[in-house]
């Protein structure tokens, strides 16, 4: 093996760990941050027992999840029921594979694209990887083999279909105007105009898309606890129900971070270090999640289908040939 490669394999192997340690490190504090914003927002203290101001409360829930009982029902199909949870945890994690988080930096006289790969596929590629992660709300409804769990299943399949459909629509005016599928090249086009700006719509249907893919309210219909116990992780216990828990937040992360690459400039802005700027973009986008699920209450599943595809969808198409003619008349 060369020096070449063999430095190219440590790199690399440096960065998906630092990627993959800032996931779990950002899922952590997501836990505890919305808790304590939601409180706030609602005149209550939140977590205040465990550590300063509740900081340790998701260490506690930890081990308190840990040491609980690991139950798996009598007659569930057991395969299927243990891997589901890591199979809605896996694919969030694996997106981050080609999601840019800063520039390029000097170590040790090596230059370092702060990117774990550039691939001129980066567009498809997430759309292929995100799309995974239903099969494990999917099998975990299920393998069951509870009523309850089925149906949100179900009604989370149906879900992802009706928002993947505009949530891919949505980021198809970026790549027009990119002319590129590498997010890198998103970003770098981003250089003086975040594409926020040329395409507001778009965000607004990407971000409206994402809340209903990540399950999150008002569109958390699939775990809706007044009619369906808890949906699809019903029947799940100890650390099993925790990553399910955590894959929430992993996705929550993960669609934060393709609307920073896509509309908010990625890790461009003055002044302070390109991964400073793509945190704080970030966190921004977490807390919005945080804000919307504090403000609106839970739609109808009805009222969610009709929003999808009576409203986003002919909004998603409309955006696509605005930006088509604009380019047209400039071009």
């Amino acid at each position: 093996m060369n020096k070449e490669l063999l430095v190219y394999l440590l790199i690399a192997g440096v960065k998906v760990l630092l990627v993959f340690g800032m996931i779990q490190f950002m899922v952590i504090a997501m836990i505890w941050l919305e808790r304590k914003i939601m409180a706030h927002m609602q005149v209550r203290l939140g977590p205040m027992r465990v550590g300063p101001h509740g900081l340790l409360q998701p260490i506690a829930d930890g081990i308190k999840l840990l040491l609980k009982e690991d139950i798996i029902p009598e007659k569930a199909s057991k395969l299927l029921f243990v891997l589901a949870p890591a199979m809605a945890m896996i694919p969030a994690m694996l997106t981050f594979a080609v999601i840019p988080f800063g520039d390029t930096v000097k170590i040790l006289g090596y230059k370092v694209d702060l990117v774990i790969t550039d691939i001129n596929i980066g567009f498809l590629y997430i759309f292929g990887v995100s799309s995974l992660g239903i099969y494990g709300i999917v099998m975990a409804g299920w393998a069951s083999n509870n009523k309850y769990s089925l149906l949100g299943g179900i009604r989370s399949a149906a879900q992802m279909i009706s928002y993947e459909l505009t949530l891919g629509l949505s980021l198809i005016g970026v790549v027009m105007m990119t002319e590129s599928l590498s997010l890198v090249d998103v970003v770098n086009a981003q250089a003086s105009l975040w594409n926020i700006v040329l395409q507001p719509l778009g965000f607004f249907i990407y971000f409206t898309s994402a809340i209903a893919e990540v399950n999150r309210c008002p569109f958390d219909l699939p775990e809706a606890e007044s009619e369906l116990v808890a949906g699809y992780h019903t029947e799940y216990s100890s650390m099993k129900f925790a990553m399910f828990f955590m894959a929430e937040y992993a996705n929550m992360i993960t669609v934060s971070a393709i609307a920073v690459t896509f509309f908010l400039g990625g890790w461009q802005g003055p002044f302070l270090p390109p991964v400073v700027w793509f945190m704080l973009k970030l966190s921004g986008c977490l807390f919005f999640f945080i804000w919307i699920r504090s403000t609106f209450p839970r739609l109808r599943y009805d009222q969610l289908m009709h929003f999808g595809w009576k409203f986003l969808l002919p909004l998603s198409l409309f955006n696509i040939l605005i930006t088509g003619l604009v380019m047209v008349i400039k071009g």
